[in-house]
């Protein structure tokens, strides 16, 4: 396809524009996808506001947004399992197929990993995008691109459901009720985990989260939340504790609301990339940490949970903006961080 695209470009911290680009090409193992929406995700508020995670540091004109839906427009030559018209939620990390992680299925851990809106690759605040087409998952018919577009989040809570070995008969507690922590409650519910509460101190994300089907919600800045877990579960402390909210004080909780020989899932980062944690307790009831760095091999599960009506991915979006409106998105998202669950940007009409 010739011609230009409108792109949305980070110019500087705090500072939204546009430029035209040149529409990519599909290579032969690629498709190009006409883009639909792309969510808002918590590293594109981050970099944003600061312009660096860690040691990714953006150089502008930059390019945000990682989480992409939409349809295919035109097909490589080599790719079979798609063709023009198909409607796709796309992974947005290409990883190098050779190394030592690549080869053991653990792909997410490929230090060579392209990832969407991961300085110094651009991400997909834009009209269209040529991807790998085996990054690139067909969506039913009953699910749309918005909902493909939150499958890259929801992927985040099934490994995080995963990791923590989430089973029917067990009480789970998530710590964080932002969108990862609500895609991570609704994957722990689908796995068949009997009790899922979650812990926030936001009164509108955790209305959110009983209206998406956790079992309770807990408001750890009016109640203690090891004391309302343990009297939910007489006295026996939590299965499964999943840790969202990346604060030391979170994870302090996990460790004396789960009961002994259980797990205890870490998500959130922290700010300072550091806590001091009461291990002593962690060793005398032999918990065991698990962490989680993106997802591997969870796209298909997750597209089939929407599609079975398992998961309901379109309840956690509370406000959708358009691709023109963007500086507007991301500085109602930094600043309504009370208020806004998901925000997604709507680049295109399905």
């Amino acid at each position: 396809m010739e011609g230009t695209m409108k792109t949305a470009v980070m110019l500087g911290i705090g500072e939204m524009g546009f430029e035209e680009r040149e529409i990519p090409k599909a290579k032969d193992n690629e498709v190009l996808v006409k883009l639909e929406y792309v969510g808002i995700c918590g590293s594109d508020l981050h970099y944003y506001e600061t312009g660096a995670i860690g040691d990714y540091v953006v150089e502008p004109p930059f390019v945000l947004g990682h989480e992409p839906g939409g349809t295919v427009v035109e097909v490589g030559k080599d790719v079979k399992h798609l063709k023009v018209g198909d409607r796709v939620a796309l992974e947005p990390g290409k990883t190098c197929g050779h190394c030592e992680f690549c080869k053991t299925g653990r792909y997410n851990l490929c230090p060579d990993v392209v990832f969407f809106a991961t300085p110094p690759v651009d991400g997909v605040f834009q009209e269209y995008v040529a991807h790998e087409a085996d990054l690139c998952f067909k969506l039913p018919d009953n699910v749309s691109t918005l909902e493909g577009a939150l499958i890259e989040p929801l992927a985040v809570g099934f490994h995080a459901a995963m990791q923590g070995g989430a089973r029917a008969g067990q009480t789970a507690v998530v710590m964080g009720a932002g969108c990862i922590g609500l895609v991570t409650m609704m994957a722990l519910k689908a796995m068949g985990v009997s009790k899922v509460y979650v812990v926030d101190i936001m009164e509108k994300r955790l209305e959110k989260a009983m209206e998406l089907g956790a079992d309770g919600v807990i408001n750890g800045s009016k109640t203690d939340a090891v004391e309302e877990v343990m009297k939910l579960t007489e006295g026996k402390g939590c299965d499964l504790a999943v840790e969202t909210a990346g604060t030391q004080i979170t994870t302090v909780q996990t460790i004396h609301m789960t009961k002994k020989g259980s797990t205890i899932v870490l998500v959130g980062y922290s700010k300072s990339g550091e806590m001091t944690l009461p291990m002593s307790l962690a060793l005398d009831k032999e918990l065991t940490f698990k962490t989680v760095f993106r997802y591997r091999h969870i796209y298909p599960m997750a597209i089939d949970a929407v599609a079975s009506g398992k998961v309901n991915l379109k309840g956690i979006v509370t406000d959708i903006f358009g691709l023109d409106e963007v500086q507007k998105a991301m500085d109602y998202s930094v600043n309504n961080k009370a208020d806004i669950v998901k925000a997604v940007i709507r680049i295109g009409e399905e």
